[in-house]
């Protein structure tokens, strides 16, 4: 503990408290930010072309994993 020293062991713990801190602020700020897209793009009357093809995506998948569960 000597060659570290306390100041070392302080700057380590605030820096890994600030560096996991901003870094799940970054992504909770990303996530909700393309929650909310999606949240707009979904009540939207006219839907776009990528909403309509990953909609069907969905519902094919989700179609697959209906059928294998009534399979069981």
């Amino acid at each position: 503990m000597e060659v570290f020293g306390m100041a070392g062991l302080f700057g380590l713990i605030l820096g890994f408290m600030f560096g996991v801190g901003c870094a799940a602020a970054v992504i909770y700020t990303i996530y909700m930010g393309g929650y909310k897209k999606g949240l707009e793009d979904s009540v939207r009357v006219d839907k776009s072309k990528r909403y309509e093809e990953n909609m069907g995506k969905v519902l094919k998948k989700i179609g697959k994993d209906s059928s294998r569960s009534m399979e069981r």
